[in-house]
C-alpha cells in the first residue's frame, strides 16, 4: 500500500520548536517536489513551504520565513519541516503533499494546485 505519513506534531509553548517528518512508502519521494501545508480551524488550507525534488531550492511563505526550515533526505524517503520560535497562529493540522515536478514553481499560500498526493496530517498546537 502506498503511504505518505506526517509525524512529529504535538503541543508546545510559544517560542518552542518542533520537527515534522513526512515519510513515503511504496514510491520514490525523490521524483517529487514536496510541499508542507497547514489548516487551522475554520480556515482554508494554505501552503507553508516547499522543496525541490533534489533539495536544491526551497520556498517559504512570509509568515514563516526565518522560523521554519524545510529539508529532505531522499535516501530515507523523508522530508522534514523544522519549526522554531513557534507562535499561537502556527496552530494547525500540518500536511505534506507531492508534486510531480523538479521545482515547486510559483509556490505560495494559495492555490494548492499541482499537489496530487497528500498525507493524513499531524496536529501542531502552540499554546501557553
Amino acid at each position: 500500500q502506498l503511504q505518505l505519513v506526517e509525524s512529529g506534531g504535538g503541543l508546545v509553548q510559544p517560542g518552542g520548536s518542533l520537527r515534522l517528518s513526512c515519510h513515503a512508502s511504496g514510491f520514490t519521494l525523490a521524483n517529487y517536489a514536496i510541499g508542507w501545508f497547514r489548516q487551522a480551524p475554520g480556515k482554508e488550507r494554505e501552503g507553508v513551504s516547499c522543496i525541490s525534488s533534489s533539495g536544491d531550492s526551497t520556498n517559504y511563505v512570509d509568515s514563516v520565513k526565518g522560523r521554519f526550515t524545510i529539508s529532505r533526505d531522499n535516501a530515507s524517503n523523508t522530508v522534514y519541516l523544522q519549526m522554531n520560535n513557534l507562535k499561537p497562529e502556527d496552530t494547525a493540522v500540518y500536511y505534506c503533499a507531492t508534486r510531480p515536478s523538479y521545482y515547486c514553481s510559483n509556490f505560495g499560500p494559495y492555490p494548492l494546485s499541482g499537489f496530487d498526493y497528500w498525507g493524513q496530517g499531524t496536529q501542531v498546537t502552540v499554546s501557553s
